[in-house]
């Protein structure tokens, strides 16, 4: 461990969020401007969507690829390098003339956030003293949350006083800001020792967390399905266009406070327990959302507490499901935790794909096939559930 004081490893920590707060709301701020980068670029909103999945789909992919072939790069010129690719890949994507290029850049950029937020995490408790490195581990990686809550609504509202170029040339900004301040801030650390990308997949051989890794693709998938297309989406089902900021906003804190108490409740009742209330609730209010879009209903409060349960129910998943890895690869924890992370975002990717299948066909046959993913994940997690305990017995 680096020889640092407590308060230079924690302000570390610090800065190290920032860069994940700017590496989530680049993932994430595209929902709130779809429609109108799908206008500029003369295409469909679910064509344009799939700028989304190909930024989720490179993330998974090159996550385990760069930690392996980055692994003994010192990690301060690991961070502001991916930083700087990351500012360099939005610039692009803001300057992008023609939809073919803007997902060339989006594949850019997940090359930069798949060579930080792993790195980050690991950086962050590095640098603080073990009985602080929970509190370090969730000041970097709630970086992330904390963008969805704040970072697509701020997106949004410049949006719609610029346009979605300025939005992307404000998160480069960001991104060569955090750079600097990692910089500056962050004492030397070295690389670790690589280890071949088939010894480190090796895990996924193992029974426990094959039942595991799968649940996190499918349960991503299922809230992902409306996201990339939730202003529209929200719109139909009774959200006024005004509020369109406010419910990616409430959205975003419903994710904040489902991350949070996720790990109390972990802690108290148990994963699966957890688990099985948030796919439940991720069924209930897509469905619901799904009815109002059907009915045509204008009920803006009904649809402001869809978006705070779906929120929550969406990212309560993500603690719980690492201690599930965690427990079932308790030596690998570093790599299990990275192939959740990758598993995210292929269920973002997947999620994403089969919105886009689903639109022509109306919103409310988009969420009705978010909430039957609800429903798929939950009975994937209880039976795999009930195979895992009768191998116990």
């Amino acid at each position: 461990m680096p020889d640092v004081s407590a308060a230079r490893g924690l302000r570390s920590t610090a800065i190290l969020a920032l860069g994940t707060f700017a590496v989530g709301t680049d993932a994430f701020v595209v929902a709130g401007f779809l429609p109108a980068m799908a206008a500029t670029l003369g295409v469909s909103p679910a064509t344009a969507g799939q700028s989304v999945t190909v930024f989720a789909l490179s993330y998974a992919v090159l996550a385990p690829m760069l930690s392996t072939v980055a692994a003994r790069v010192p990690r301060r010129r690991l961070l502001v390098t991916a930083l700087l690719v990351l500012a360099a890949a939005n610039l692009g994507s803001a300057l992008a003339p023609s939809l073919p290029i803007l997902l060339a850049t989006r594949v850019l950029a997940a090359a930069g956030a798949a060579g930080y937020t792993p790195n980050a995490g690991a950086v962050g408790a590095a640098l603080v003293r073990p009985e602080q490195r929970g509190r370090a581990l969730a000041v970097v990686i709630g970086g992330l949350t904390v963008a969805t809550a704040l970072g697509v609504p701020l997106g949004t509202l410049l949006n719609q006083i610029t346009d979605w170029r300025t939005v992307l040339i404000a998160v480069a900004v960001l991104c060569l800001v955090v750079a600097a301040g990692v910089r500056l801030v962050m004492p030397r650390l070295p690389g670790s020792p690589r280890t071949p990308l088939r010894q480190r997949l090796a895990v996924l051989r193992r029974p426990a967390v094959l039942t595991v890794l799968p649940l996190t693709t499918l349960g991503m998938a299922s809230c992902y399905t409306v996201y990339a297309y939730s202003v529209p989406a929200l719109q139909a089902a009774g959200s006024p266009v005004r509020w369109a900021g406010l419910m990616l906003f409430l959205y975003g804190a419903g994710a904040v406070a489902g991350n949070l108490c996720a790990g109390y409740a972990v802690d108290r009742w148990g994963s699966v327990k957890l688990l099985t209330a948030a796919y439940a609730l991720m069924a209930v209010v897509l469905a619901a959302g799904g009815w109002l879009a059907a009915a045509g209903a204008q009920v803006p409060v009904v649809v402001a507490v869809i978006a705070l349960g779906w929120g929550a129910a969406s990212w309560a998943q993500t603690p719980a499901q690492q201690h599930r890895l965690i427990a079932a690869a308790p030596a690998e924890a570093p790599l299990v935790v990275s192939l959740n992370s990758s598993g995210i975002y292929l269920g973002i990717a997947l999620g994403t794909a089969v919105g886009g299948a689903t639109f022509a066909s109306g919103f409310p046959a988009m969420y009705l096939t978010g909430a039957a993913g609800a429903i798929v994940a939950l009975v994937f997690l209880l039976a795999s559930d009930a195979r895992t305990r009768r191998v116990a017995a």
